[in-house]
């Protein structure tokens, strides 16, 4: 099969696509054959080799963490799903014709792979972090780098339990933020005083890594009310760094269950060719997403 890896930690220039062996469904795993596969953030740090938390990745290495696609091999011990069932999940190495899935769930009626394919990891990790920043019904939530896939996720779960919501997004972004429900602000200059004037912060997010912590702890007061998932340096900060995915083992059912009520839409925003791999974790470095960044096969 197609597979996109890389050999040495560095830019997107270290991945290449090359002839690999068919991997196998272990026991409690599934194998798919992948039409589409996410591209995270997570994905290009992995790729540069920061430290985030998780096993050290071991080169060479394959890439991705989500994909939607057709079941194919069915490991010991699974039940409920079959042979030819359209699914969307979380597993290793995705940028691939074939992987194997470590959680999935039935794609929602409707929704293309291309589309869900975005799903998985953004969502499992808005459902952590809300989680953990301990925000509440009728508290306000500041999402910093709110515009992009886990953002948008953030936004709108958010706001269905009754939280109150400030974003904050590149000035081409606000009406994109709005249109989730949230109170939006541009980032840059004066921003936080900008945030004050829409509100009092109970808790924080940051979700870009742009050398926000100080502002954020500022604004809500409290060391324990801000989580980041971008920026390393956060702990040395006194504020925790989140990047431990696969804590919420109902995530993608749940998302499944939202999209299906129509109370949660991630857009895609730009899909690539396998062979595009490189140009994919270019655009997601470069910041500024709205929604999420695909591979097709």
């Amino acid at each position: 099969m197609r597979k996109v890896s890389f050999a040495e930690f560095g830019g997107p220039d270290v991945l290449r696509i090359l002839d690999a062996d068919e991997p196998h469904a272990g026991p409690g795993r599934i194998r798919i054959a992948v039409r589409a596969a996410g591209v995270n953030p997570v994905d290009w740090r992995i790729r540069e080799g920061q430290v985030l938390g998780a096993h050290p990745t071991v080169l060479p290495a394959g890439v991705g963490l989500d994909a939607a696609g057709v079941v194919d091999e069915i490991g010991e011990g699974v039940e409920g799903v079959g042979i030819g069932d359209q699914v969307f999940g979380e597993g290793a190495d995705t940028y691939a014709e074939f992987a194997v899935l470590s959680a999935w769930a039935r794609m929602p009626e409707g929704l293309t792979f291309e589309e869900a394919a975005g799903y998985p990891s953004v969502v499992e990790t808005a459902l952590r972090v809300i989680h953990e920043v301990g925000v509440r019904p009728g508290q306000t939530l500041l999402v910093s780098g709110a515009s992009g896939g886990v953002g948008s996720a953030v936004l709108q779960i958010a706001r269905e339990r009754g939280i109150t919501v400030i974003g904050t997004a590149g000035a081409a972004n606000q009406d994109y933020l709005r249109s989730l429900g949230a109170l939006a602000t541009t980032y840059g200059e004066g921003w936080a005083e900008r945030v004050r004037q829409l509100g009092t912060v109970d808790a924080a997010l940051d979700l870009a890594g742009s050398g926000v912590i100080r502002e954020l702890v500022e604004l809500t007061g409290d060391l324990d009310k801000v989580i980041s998932i971008a920026d390393l340096d956060a702990p040395a900060l006194g504020v925790r760094f989140s990047g431990t995915a696969g804590s919420v083992p109902d995530a993608l059912a749940e998302a499944a269950g939202l999209i299906s009520r129509g109370k949660l839409h991630i857009p895609v925003e730009k899909s690539y060719a396998l062979a595009d791999a490189a140009v994919a974790h270019a655009d997601s470095q470069a910041g500024h997403t709205r929604g999420r960044r695909v591979v097709i096969l």
